[in-house]
C-alpha cells in the first residue's frame, strides 16, 4: 500500500492515538488505498457466489430514517395529529415495509437511486438501537427511546414542529439527539468496543449463520456505516462532501462514484455524521472526517489481513488503537457542535435584546435545540463525562430561557411543562460562554466556529457575582 499524501507514517497513526491528523488526499490516490469497498471474502469455508465481504446496509438504512423522521417531525400545523404522529412512530418504532424515504430526496441532477428503506435494508427501526440509558439532562430521568418518544408527541402537536412558548424545535431536538444516541453511542460503544474482544464475533466464525463476512469483518463495517461516509470519501475534499450532503446538483459529479447518473444512499452519500465533521473541516484548521475514515480504512485492512483467522492479541490491540481514534475525533466533533451553537445562541440573544420578532425567536429556538441535541448526544459515547456533563446540562438546563427570563425546569406527571423565573438573558448569554469554554477546555476543540468567548472577561465584568450562577 502506498499513502503518498499522509502527513503523519501508518506506524505513527497506529501509535498515536490523540492528535493524529491526515492531510486531505486528491483523486489521484488509487482506489485501493481510499475505497471502503472491494475486500474479499476471507471466511474459511465459504462456498457461495458473493465476492466482496463488505456490508452495512443496515447502517444505512438507519441514517435514511432519521433522515426521514427529521424531516416529518417539521409537517406538524399546530394541532395534535394522531396520523402524523402514527407517521413518525413508524420510522422510529415500525420495521414495516413500503416505508417511502422522505429525505433525503433528489434535487434536480441530482437524482437518488433509492425511494423506500428496504431498497437499502429490510425489517430495520431506530428505536432498538437508541441509547438505554438515563437522559439526565433533561427532566424525569428518561431513557433515550421514551425521551424521543415524547418529543414526537409534541412534534405533531406543533406547527412546523416548533414550540415557541416553550422554546423547543422538535426536528433538530429529535436529529440531533439521535446522531449521538445512534450512531455514535452504536459505533464507539458497541461495535468499536465490545464486539472488538476475542469473544464476541471471533474473525474465525461467521457473523451470524449463512453469512459471507466474519463477525469481526462485520462489526467493524457497521460501526463505519454509522460514521455515514460515502465508500469512496478519502477520494473527497471536504467541501465536496458538504456538497454531497446538501444535495448540491453540481454535486452528482463528486458523489456518482459508479457512474451510473444516480446517488446510491447505501455506498455514495453523506449523512449527518460525516457531514458535520466534514462541515467543520471545511476551514481547514480540522481534519475529523478523512482522519475518521482513514482509521476505519486501516482498521479493516488489519481484518483482512487475517485471513479469516481468529485475530491475534496484537491484532486486536491495532483495532483498538484505530478505534480510539475514531473515538476521540468523533467525541471532537460533537463537542464542536455544542461549541457552534452555543455561539449561534449567543448572538441570537444579543439580536433579541433589539429585535423581539417571532422570526428571530424562532431562529434562537432552533439554534438552541441544536445546541441541547448535541450536548446530549455528547453524553452518549462509551465515556462517562461525569463533571463535565454535570455542568454542560446545568449551563444549557431543560429549555432556553425566553424573553421574559421564563425557563422550563420540569415536566410535570401529566406530561405538561413546568417553568420558572431564571437568572434572566444576560446570565444565560455568560452561561453560552462558558459552555465554549468547557468545550475548549475538556474535548480541545480546533474549528471553533461561531467562537464568542472574547466577550467572557467582560460580560462577567459588568455582571458581576452573578454571572458565575448556572442553572440547577
Amino acid at each position: 500500500m502506498n499513502f503518498k499524501n499522509i502527513t503523519i507514517g501508518l506506524a505513527a497513526v497506529a501509535l498515536s492515538v490523540i492528535g493524529c491528523t491526515i492531510s486531505e488526499r486528491g483523486s489521484s490516490a488509487s482506489a485501493d488505498d481510499n475505497v471502503y469497498a472491494n475486500f474479499p471474502v476471507t471466511l474459511k469455508g465459504y462456498t457461495g457466489s458473493k465476492t466482496t465481504s463488505e456490508s452495512y446496509t443496515g447502517q444505512m438504512a438507519r441514517q435514511v430514517l432519521h433522515d426521514t423522521l427529521k424531516k416529518l417531525a417539521g409537517k406538524g400545523n399546530g394541532k395534535p395529529s394522531s396520523t402524523l404522529k402514527a407517521k413518525l412512530n413508524s420510522y422510529f418504532f415500525g420495521k414495516a415495509k413500503g416505508r417511502p424515504i422522505i429525505a433525503p430526496k433528489s434535487n434536480g441532477k441530482f437524482v437518488i437511486k433509492q425511494t423506500k428503506v428496504e431498497q437499502i435494508s429490510k425489517k430495520k427501526n431506530l428505536s432498538g438501537k437508541t441509547y438505554k440509558g438515563t437522559i439526565s439532562g433533561m427532566p424525569n430521568n428518561m431513557s433515550g427511546p421514551a425521551l424521543i418518544k415524547f418529543w414526537i408527541d409534541r412534534a405533531s402537536s406543533a406547527k412546523k414542529g416548533v414550540d415557541l412558548n416553550n422554546g423547543y424545535n422538535y426536528p433538530q431536538l429529535i436529529s440531533k439527539f439521535l446522531m449521538g444516541a445512534v450512531f455514535y453511542n452504536q459505533a464507539v460503544d458497541n461495535y468499536l468496543d465490545e464486539k472488538l474482544s476475542a469473544k464476541k464475533k471471533p474473525n474465525n466464525k461467521p457473523y451470524k449463520k449463512g453469512a459471507h463476512y466474519t463477525g469481526k469483518e462485520h462489526s467493524w463495517d457497521e460501526a463505519f456505516g454509522y460514521f455515514g461516509m460515502p465508500a469512496h470519501g478519502m477520494t473527497l475534499t471536504s467541501k465536496q462532501l458538504y456538497a454531497i450532503a446538501k444535495r448540491k446538483p453540481e454535486a452528482l459529479a463528486y458523489a456518482d462514484h459508479n457512474g451510473d447518473g444516480k446517488v446510491d444512499l447505501y455506498k455514495e452519500m453523506v449523512f449527518a455524521p460525516a457531514y458535520y465533521a466534514a462541515s467543520f473541516d471545511k476551514k481547514g484548521k480540522t481534519t475529523y472526517a478523512k482522519t475518521i475514515t482513514q482509521a476505519f480504512l486501516d482498521g479493516r485492512r488489519v481484518i483482512t489481513s487475517a485471513k479469516g483467522a481468529k485475530l491475534t492479541d496484537t491484532q486486536r490491540a491495532s483495532l483498538r488503537k484505530y478505534a480510539a481514534i475514531i473515538e476521540k475525533n468523533w467525541e471532537q466533533t460533537l463537542a464542536e457542535a455544542v461549541f457552534k451553537y452555543a455561539g449561534s445562541c449567543f448572538k441570537d440573544l444579543k439580536e433579541l435584546k433589539k429585535d423581539q420578532s417571532a422570526k428571530s425567536l424562532a431562529k434562537y429556538v432552533k439554534h438552541w435545540g441544536e445546541l441541547k441535541g448535541f450536548s446530549l448526544s455528547l453524553q452518549t459515547g462509551r465515556k462517562n463525562l461525569g463533571e463535565t456533563a454535570t455542568r454542560l446540562n446545568r449551563l444549557i438546563g431543560f429549555g432556553p430561557v425566553l424573553m421574559n427570563s421564563s425557563q422550563v425546569v420540569d415536566i410535570n406527571s401529566k406530561g405538561q411543562y413546568v417553568k420558572d423565573q431564571s437568572s434572566g438573558l444576560d446570565n444565560y448569554m455568560v452561561h453560552m460562554l462558558k459552555v465554549q469554554k468547557l468545550m475548549v477546555d475538556k474535548f480541545g476543540v480546533k474549528a471553533l466556529d461561531n467562537d464568542a468567548l472574547s466577550g467572557l472577561g467582560s460580560m462577567i465584568k459588568k455582571l458581576g457575582k452573578g454571572a458565575a450562577a448556572e442553572n440547577d
